[in-house]
């Protein structure tokens, strides 16, 4: 079982642009890690880079004993490592199983075994009476929601999720970090949280890296990154 997730000296640049330059991050099985930071810090390079989508100027990420930086995406989510997009990206024309269900079929299972997983996962998650839904027809806050279950169709080990509150209201804000719980207690897996909304991010994650120009100011508890003189004047405010 593939213990962590880690990436040493992340350097990503565009044409003299240092977006991530120098970060190190690592994430266990079982834990939730909130990364967060101003706009442009480099939090969504670093879940692309992670991820396989976007290529490193240099750096190393290894999951457990693996080296995978010159994997391609496919590749990493068959092994484990699997992510969401800020926009949800559902298959408009196709119900909600079959959202759920593709991404069974795209990690190597059957038919059968993706489908059955699909709605084993949907019952998990109290979305079962969607099932049958199009992509197109859903709420906001269900649309987000079914996005994660399909990302748990490829049984990942870790998690990366990118602003997975985005355009949810308080009440549907908490029901997800209850969501984020349950995937943490239920499927042992290591989340990685890229947010904006700090209740979110500081209730629900045991450890948070803060980002600023592509580097890390601060790493460690919620209570410790919210007392940071340093992150409260770059980022939190007063």
């Amino acid at each position: 079982m593939t213990a962590t997730l880690e990436a040493h000296d992340l350097r990503v640049h565009f044409a003299g642009v240092r977006a991530v330059d120098g970060v190190d991050l690592t994430l266990g099985r079982g834990e939730i890690l909130g990364l967060i930071g101003p706009n442009g810090a480099g939090k969504t390079t670093i879940v692309n880079a992670l991820s396989g989508f976007q290529a490193l100027t240099s750096g190393t990420i290894r999951l457990g004993e693996r080296g995978i930086t010159g994997w391609s995406p496919r590749r990493r989510a068959r092994a484990g490592l699997v992510r969401t997009f800020q926009a949800v990206r559902l298959f408009p024309g196709l119900t909600v199983i079959e959202n759920v269900e593709a991404a069974g079929l795209g990690v190597g299972r059957s038919r059968p075994v993706a489908r059955r997983r699909a709605r084993e996962l949907l019952r998990t998650f109290d979305l079962g009476h969607c099932a049958g839904v199009t992509g197109a027809a859903l709420p906001h806050g269900e649309e987000r929601r079914v996005g994660l279950v399909r990302a748990l169709a490829a049984d990942p080990s870790f998690l990366l999720l990118d602003e997975p509150a985005a355009g949810l209201n308080e009440l549907e804000s908490d029901a997800l970090g209850e969501t984020l719980g349950l995937i943490r207690d239920e499927f042992e897996c290591g989340l990685c949280v890229v947010e904006h909304d700090m209740r979110l991010v500081m209730s629900r994650c045991e450890r948070v890296q803060v980002l600023a120009f592509g580097q890390t100011l601060a790493d460690g508890t919620p209570a410790a990154v919210q007392s940071d003189a340093a992150v409260v004047d770059a980022y939190l405010g007063a």
